[in-house]
Protein backbone atom coordinates (compact mmCIF):
# COMPACT_ATOMS: atom_id res chain seq x y z
CA UNK A 1 0.00 0.00 0.00
CA UNK A 2 1.14 3.89 -0.68
CA UNK A 3 -0.39 6.58 1.16
CA UNK A 4 -0.46 9.89 0.04
CA UNK A 5 -0.90 13.23 2.10
CA UNK A 6 -1.39 16.14 0.41
CA UNK A 7 -1.42 19.70 1.61
CA UNK A 8 -1.36 23.32 0.14
CA UNK A 9 -5.07 23.77 -1.06
CA UNK A 10 -6.62 26.96 -0.16
CA UNK A 11 -8.88 30.60 -1.51
CA UNK A 12 -6.89 32.74 -3.61
CA UNK A 13 -7.90 35.32 -6.14
CA UNK A 14 -7.70 35.00 -9.54
CA UNK A 15 -3.97 35.81 -11.14
CA UNK A 16 -2.80 34.73 -7.44
CA UNK A 17 -0.41 31.54 -6.80
CA UNK A 18 -0.84 28.38 -4.47
CA UNK A 19 1.54 25.52 -4.29
CA UNK A 20 -0.03 21.55 -3.62
CA UNK A 21 2.60 19.35 -2.25
CA UNK A 22 2.12 15.56 -1.98
CA UNK A 23 4.02 13.46 0.01
CA UNK A 24 4.05 9.16 -0.69
CA UNK A 25 4.64 6.30 2.35
CA UNK A 26 4.55 2.99 2.39
CA UNK A 27 5.34 0.19 -0.22
CA UNK A 28 7.63 3.44 -2.45
CA UNK A 29 8.69 1.78 -5.97
CA UNK A 30 12.11 3.20 -7.20
CA UNK A 31 10.16 3.80 -10.28
CA UNK A 32 6.71 5.41 -10.53
CA UNK A 33 4.87 8.12 -11.85
CA UNK A 34 3.61 10.86 -9.65
CA UNK A 35 0.92 13.07 -10.85
CA UNK A 36 -2.17 15.38 -9.88
CA UNK A 37 -6.03 15.85 -11.20
CA UNK A 38 -8.47 17.54 -10.50
CA UNK A 39 -12.51 17.12 -10.08
CA UNK A 40 -14.52 20.09 -10.42
CA UNK A 41 -18.00 19.57 -9.86
CA UNK A 42 -20.44 17.98 -12.43
CA UNK A 43 -17.25 17.54 -14.23
CA UNK A 44 -15.05 13.89 -14.72
CA UNK A 45 -11.66 14.15 -12.77
CA UNK A 46 -8.96 15.10 -15.31
CA UNK A 47 -5.25 14.86 -15.23
CA UNK A 48 -3.76 18.31 -14.47
CA UNK A 49 0.33 16.84 -14.35
CA UNK A 50 2.00 13.78 -13.89
CA UNK A 51 5.92 13.58 -13.34
CA UNK A 52 7.84 10.32 -13.86
CA UNK A 53 10.62 9.30 -11.15
CA UNK A 54 13.46 10.04 -14.31
CA UNK A 55 11.46 13.58 -14.03
CA UNK A 56 9.52 13.43 -17.44
CA UNK A 57 6.43 15.39 -17.23
CA UNK A 58 3.05 15.85 -18.87
CA UNK A 59 0.50 18.48 -18.59
CA UNK A 60 -3.30 19.22 -19.42
CA UNK A 61 -2.97 21.86 -22.25
CA UNK A 62 -5.21 24.43 -20.09
CA UNK A 63 -2.37 24.63 -17.53
CA UNK A 64 0.61 24.69 -19.66
CA UNK A 65 2.59 27.67 -18.78
CA UNK A 66 1.09 28.30 -15.25
CA UNK A 67 1.43 25.04 -13.56
CA UNK A 68 4.52 23.47 -12.89
CA UNK A 69 4.75 19.78 -11.36
CA UNK A 70 8.38 18.83 -9.63
CA UNK A 71 9.51 16.31 -7.41
CA UNK A 72 12.13 15.49 -4.64
CA UNK A 73 12.71 11.70 -5.24
CA UNK A 74 14.72 11.68 -1.20
CA UNK A 75 11.64 12.81 0.04
CA UNK A 76 8.41 11.03 -2.08
CA UNK A 77 6.86 14.29 -2.81
CA UNK A 78 5.36 15.76 -5.85
CA UNK A 79 4.74 19.58 -6.26
CA UNK A 80 2.43 21.36 -8.05
CA UNK A 81 3.02 25.60 -8.08
CA UNK A 82 -0.01 26.93 -9.61
CA UNK A 83 0.77 30.52 -11.28
CA UNK A 84 -1.57 33.18 -12.63
CA UNK A 85 -4.92 30.90 -11.13
CA UNK A 86 -7.90 31.30 -12.75
CA UNK A 87 -11.32 30.76 -11.72
CA UNK A 88 -11.91 27.58 -14.14
CA UNK A 89 -8.95 26.15 -11.72
CA UNK A 90 -11.46 25.35 -9.14
CA UNK A 91 -11.67 21.90 -8.23
CA UNK A 92 -10.65 19.79 -5.68
CA UNK A 93 -7.22 18.36 -6.46
CA UNK A 94 -5.93 14.50 -6.05
CA UNK A 95 -2.73 13.30 -6.12
CA UNK A 96 -2.16 10.26 -8.05
CA UNK A 97 1.06 7.83 -7.87
CA UNK A 98 1.44 4.82 -10.04
CA UNK A 99 3.69 2.41 -10.05
CA UNK A 100 4.20 -1.43 -12.17
CA UNK A 101 5.46 -4.47 -10.81
CA UNK A 102 6.33 -7.50 -13.21
CA UNK A 103 3.80 -5.68 -15.18
CA UNK A 104 0.77 -4.90 -12.99
CA UNK A 105 -0.30 -1.62 -12.39
CA UNK A 106 -1.01 -0.35 -9.00
CA UNK A 107 -2.67 3.04 -8.52
CA UNK A 108 -3.03 5.57 -5.25
CA UNK A 109 -4.98 8.79 -4.91
CA UNK A 110 -4.98 10.77 -1.97
CA UNK A 111 -8.28 12.38 -0.21
CA UNK A 112 -8.23 15.36 -2.18
CA UNK A 113 -7.12 19.62 -1.16
CA UNK A 114 -9.66 21.89 -2.28
CA UNK A 115 -8.46 25.06 -4.58
CA UNK A 116 -10.86 27.90 -4.77
CA UNK A 117 -9.85 30.42 -7.53
CA UNK A 118 -12.13 33.50 -6.85
CA UNK A 119 -12.82 36.30 -9.64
Amino acid sequence: QVQLVESGGGLVQAGGSLRLSCAASGSISTLNTMGWYRQAPGKQRELVAAITSGASTNYADSVKGRFTISRDNAKNTVYLQMNSLKPEDTAVYYCNYRKQIFGTTYEYWGQGTQVTVSS
